[in-house]
């Protein structure tokens, strides 16, 4: 997706100014309200950005390259401790890609009873396929289609710095 001029330096407040909420971005791009910063987000950056389990808005790996330029050694992403759970048992980028229940069982054989998402319930499927969709959208998880759909890093796990905000 190609940006405009205007969308890529918006791209760079957002990664500039993240975590962020609609408030900032609205004082920074002149906008009326919170919600013409949120359509502006979902209609020109959608691919670029994410929202936290805090609801602050984060920049993807994929947004911070474009804006910066290069592709970094190393990614700084924010995760929620259910999906570093996830972010760790997950197949590396070398590796076959694993379906949402395989991913689960990887869970359950690493952390035994001991398991459990961020709302400290006993995780199901459901729970880890949207810890991998959110990975997806943070950059660092990638999408590959088989007879279901699967899962493997996007990146090598050591070039993701775990963001301590």
């Amino acid at each position: 997706m190609t940006l405009s001029e205007e969308a890529a330096e918006r791209l760079a407040d957002i990664v500039e100014l993240q975590p962020t909420k609609n408030k900032a971005l609205q004082d920074r791009w002149g906008m009326e309200s919170g919600s013409d910063v949120h359509q502006y987000l979902e209609s020109e950056l959608k691919e670029y950005y994410y929202r936290d389990e805090d609801s602050l808005i984060r920049a993807t790996a994929e947004a911070r390259a474009i804006v910066t330029g290069e592709e970094p050694e190393e990614f700084e992403v924010h995760m929620t401790d259910f999906e570093r759970l996830v972010f760790a048992v997950a197949p590396g980028p070398e590796e076959e890609s694993a379906s949402v229940v395989n991913v689960l069982h990887r869970l359950r054989e690493a952390h035994g009873d001991d398991l459990e998402t961020d709302d400290g319930d006993e995780p199901g499927a459901k729970d880890v396929r949207r810890a991998l969709q959110a990975l997806k959208r943070k950059g660092v998880v990638e999408l590959i289609y088989r007879t279901v759909p699967t899962f493997r890093l996007a990146v090598e796990r050591d070039a993701v710095l775990l963001d301590e905000d």
